[in-house]
Parts: C-alpha cells; sequence; structure tokens
C-alpha cells in the first residue's frame, strides 16, 4: 500500500488502502477506537493531540523488521471526527531503473540522449501519485558520477541515493524551493532537480538556472507534456525563456499490471474494436486480435492486477516547438506539432501495452482521458 486512510463515519470507523493507486477497504474498528487511534498516531508525528480543530502534518520514521518506513502523516477535520491519511514511503526499497519503468524502447534511447546533454531544463509532468519522483530518481541515478556535482531540493526526501547531495525543504525554518534553489547556485551545481515547480518565483529560478549552463529536472502538474510549456507562460515566464530553456518533457501516468496468474484471454474483431476504439494501433491485415481482462485470484487479492507500469509520452523541443512557443500557441497547436514529429502519445503508449497483454482496456481508459 502507498497510502492509509483513516475515515471517521456516523456509527465506525473505516479504514482504506491505496494499492496499486486505487483505494481498497481493509477493515472497520469499532467508532469508539477511532479516537485514541488519532491521538496515538498524532503523538507518533510529533502533532498537537488537544488541536481537533484545524488540519495538521506530521512526520514519523518506522523500523519494520528491516525496513525503515517513512511516514507522512496529515489530519482533517470532518462532522465525525478527524480523517488521516498516511502516505508510506520506503527507504529500503529498490529504485527502479529507467528500463524497468515502462519507456517505450525506442523513446528510452531520445531520453537517454538528452539526459545526457550538458545544459537545459526537462519537465516531468502528470497528476499527484503518477510516478514522477521515480522517473527523476531512476533518471538522476543514471547521470549520477564522481565528475558532476548533483544539488537537489525535495519536499519530502523519498530516496536516499549516494554522491547526491540532498536538501530537504522546510517552510518553518524559511527554506523554500525557491530559497533552497537560490542557494545552490551557489554551489558550485552541474545537475539541479527541484521536485516541484510550485510557484512562479521557482520557475523563474529554474528557467535561469538552464540558461546559465546547468542541467535542470523538475515536475509540473499539467495534463500532457504539450500543456507544460504553456503553464510555464501562466506563470508568468517569458516565452522566449521558455524556448531558450527546454529541451524536453515527459508527461506520464500509471497503470495497473494485470495479474499473470489470472488475467483472462478473449478474441475481438477488426470491426468490434476500431467501432469502439478508433485510434487502436492495428496492422495491415490483422483482423482478429487476443487482449486480456482481469479476473482475480488470491495472489493479487482478487483485484485482477498486480504491480503498476509507466505510461510515457516524450516530447522534445525542436525548432517548430521553439517557435510555436515565441507566438504563443495553444497547447493543442504544440501537441499536434509534436506528433507530427513523430511524438507517441499517453493514449497511443497505452493502447500499445493493452495489445502487448500487459494491462486492459479498461485500466487505460481509468488512467487516461
Amino acid at each position: 500500500a502507498s497510502d492509509v486512510h483513516i475515515e471517521p463515519q456516523e456509527k465506525s470507523t473505516r479504514v482504506r488502502l491505496r494499492i496499486d493507486g486505487v483505494l481498497h477497504n481493509a477493515m472497520q474498528p469499532p467508532k469508539r477506537l477511532h479516537a485514541s487511534l488519532v491521538s496515538r498516531i498524532k503523538v507518533m508525528a510529533n502533532m498537537d493531540i488537544a488541536e481537533r480543530r484545524v488540519p495538521q502534518d506530521g512526520r514519523v520514521s518506522l523500523k519494520i523488521d528491516d525496513k525503515t518506513v517513512d511516514v507522512r502523516v496529515a489530519t482533517l477535520p470532518t462532522a465525525y471526527g478527524e480523517k488521516v491519511t498516511m502516505r508510506l514511503l520506503n527507504r529500503s526499497g529498490k529504485l527502479i531503473s529507467l528500463e524497468e519503468l515502462g519507456f517505450p524502447l525506442p523513446e528510452l534511447e531520445k531520453y537517454r540522449r538528452i539526459v545526457q546533454m550538458p545544459y537545459g531544463m526537462v519537465l516531468v509532468t502528470g497528476p499527484t501519485g503518477s510516478g514522477k519522483s521515480t522517473t527523476l530518481y531512476a533518471t538522476l541515478s543514471v547521470v549520477n558520477s564522481v565528475g558532476k556535482n548533483i544539488i537537489t531540493v525535495e519536499d519530502p526526501i523519498e530516496y536516499r541515493l549516494d554522491g547526491l547531495n540532498q536538501v530537504q525543504v522546510n517552510v518553518r525554518a524559511g527554506l523554500t524551493f525557491a530559497n533552497g534553489l537560490r542557494s545552490i547556485l551557489r554551489s558550485d551545481p552541474d545537475i539541479i532537480m527541484i521536485g516541484e515547480i510550485r510557484d512562479a518565483e521557482t520557475a523563474r529560478i529554474a528557467v535561469e538556472s538552464a540558461l546559465t549552463g546547468h542541467l535542470v529536472f523538475s515536475t509540473i502538474h499539467t495534463n500532457d507534456a504539450a500543456g507544460a510549456i504553456t503553464r510555464l507562460g501562466d506563470m508568468g515566464i517569458e516565452t522566449f525563456l521558455t524556448a531558450s530553456s527546454l529541451t524536453a518533457v515527459v508527461a506520464q501516468r500509471l497503470a495497473r499490471i494485470l495479474c499473470p496468474h489470472c488475467k483472462q484471454a478473449y478474441e475481438i474483431t477488426r470491426e468490434q474494436l476500431l467501432t469502439n476504439i478508433p485510434d487502436f494501433p492495428l496492422c495491415e491485415g490483422e483482423e482478429k486480435l487476443t487482449l486480456y481482462r482481469s479476473k482475480g485470484c488470491f495472489r493479487c487479492s482478487n483485484t485482477g492486477y498486480k504491480g503498476r507500469v509507466g505510461v510515457y509520452e516524450l516530447l522534445l523541443v525542436n525548432e517548430e516547438i521553439r517557435q510555436l512557443t515565441l507566438d504563443h500557441a495553444s497547447g493543442s497547436q504544440i501537441k499536434d506539432a509534436a506528433i507530427g514529429a513523430g511524438m507517441i502519445t499517453l493514449r497511443q503508449d497505452g493502447l500499445r501495452k493493452v495489445k502487448e497483454g500487459i494491462t486492459s482496456v479498461e485500466e487505460i481508459m481509468r488512467v487516461i482521458v
């Protein structure tokens, strides 16, 4: 599980776990235990147990067997009491490599070339929980070497990597992303990783860093790769700065992998498939296709899925896209130009993974509009 939700109801307490991006009921302890349970969690996370009227945030590190788990705790006052949300970060977990993420092979080669460039800005975009941080850490492990000074500013530090200088944001002490970034620039960095571009000030410093000979990696919240370019404009970054600094944008989602032990094969005709999904990637003369759907067994806790894979869209900023950026073009115009230059969209990559039997049509429709 990646998250634990403890939610007070009128007559009981509901505990739900987020497994592979989807919430599942875990247990329903009696309502009388709710206050004690919340108080215990707040004590462990160094939160004020007497304050129940306002939201609070806290953090705790737990040692479970041989694993170290960082837990981010957030409380929220609701009609029936305090709701507690816990984000679980396994510090002992194995770091996933770029090859294991799910990049299509031709896109992976292009991405590897981009991240070896001496300067520029690479943005990873997607909704919360779509694996952006994992992609950035996998990228940093590729570029990490003795000859490079790599500094990151994060909130929180999710993985600790040898050879990196990782800075934790501390808003209470006055260390924000923007302040941390300014300090980093005085520490002779070659590569900078910013956990998230949240405001105009951070965006401006990131862009200027990329223009002054640094390789900058960061994340931003947009629906697709082209949207990241227009979002920087919305934040007040001049188009000429964006066009000069941005080298690539990666958009991503996480789709659940079908359980290999219970997935069900079914045949579908070309006509049926194209009626429902007109853009499904079919080869010439392919009249029948075998796809797979979820079923559920004890190995996957009856969900039909086990694990997740990344679905990717890689936009490389070429001369045409730079000109469109300078001309204040819309996100859809930039996307059309990128597709014309050979970009595989999120939807196309997702449908390819359906065709390969990795996931189901229903799952791709759930995660990609």
